[in-house]
């Protein structure tokens, strides 16, 4: 069914009165977003930060009228608020599959292919057949495109591999394609982990794939390679556990980070790499 939308930009001090308001009239989300590009990079746990301009949007069911809505809201909070006010209509949609509507094969390297279900180009290669689902990982991120062109770079031939924060999988079965001997696919999302499997079974790798939550991580050691696309201070943090993966002369690709944040995770692994 249709829904109804409104959307308001406030300062960050006022967003939880409109969204407490919102919640008050009817709203069955509550949605809060940047309203003027300011990143907020990797709070601290625990800490839900707003950024200064901060857009909030209340979605509302079909019967809910509209005029009714911003006569409410100017009744409450002044003229000055109707100013700044937008209302839309939403027609329903299956809105975690929306934005596969602009994935498109995308390659990697010399000729590794990412291809979403159904669609090849016109060209030799190496394809991956993908559907994320809702786990990350598509080869569209900056992180992960540069892990996918090392690894058609380096053809991981017969190497034992860890992927570690595998999301979708795809950089596990992109090891898999590419001659790794075997892969253990990590994660601590059991929706990660559902479409890693069903991404490996997809592409006939399935059988050369241990995919593990990271609750219950079995003995694993001495392995050739540790893929790590994750952020930069998950990847301090785990450090002692990842090195303790790796087996002498085998690599770690660490992948998830900021330019300004290579120099504190470089000092977490050096004891442990060369970098």
């Amino acid at each position: 069914m249709p829904w109804i939308q409104l959307h308001l930009t406030v300062e960050k001090q006022q967003a939880p009165q409109m969204e407490l308001l919102l919640e008050k009239m009817g709203a069955l989300f509550v949605t809060l977003g940047d309203a003027a590009d300011e990143a907020l990079l990797e709070p601290a746990p625990g800490e839900s930060p707003l950024w200064q301009r901060t857009r909030i949007s209340g979605l509302f069911t079909q019967e809910s009228d509209p005029e009714r809505l911003r006569r409410e809201l100017v009744h409450t909070l002044g003229e000055e608020i109707g100013q700044n006010l937008e209302c839309e209509a939403l027609e329903d949609r299956q809105w975690e599959r929306v934005w596969l509507d602009n994935f498109r094969p995308m390659k990697f390297g010399r000729n590794l292919w990412i291809c979403p279900d159904g669609q090849r180009p016109f060209e030799e290669g190496n394809f991956i057949d993908l559907d994320p689902g809702l786990a990350f990982g598509t080869g569209t991120h900056p992180t992960t495109a540069l892990c996918l062109d090392w690894l058609d770079a380096q053809q991981p031939v017969d190497a034992r591999v860890v992927d570690f924060g595998c999301g979708s999988g795809i950089l596990a079965i992109a090891a898999l394609k590419l001659g790794a001997r075997e892969v253990v696919a990590i994660d601590h999302d059991p929706q990660a982990l559902d479409a890693t499997r069903a991404n490996a079974e997809k592409n006939g790798v399935l059988g050369r794939l241990r995919i593990v939550h990271s609750a219950s991580l079995p003995s694993i050691e001495n392995v050739d390679l540790v893929l790590a696309n994750i952020l930069a201070g998950t990847l301090i943090d785990l450090e002692p556990t990842l090195a303790a993966l790796v087996r002498p002369e085998g690599r770690i690709i660490l992948s998830g980070l900021l330019s300004n944040q290579t120099e504190s995770v470089s000092a977490a692994y050096a004891g442990d790499f060369d970098l």
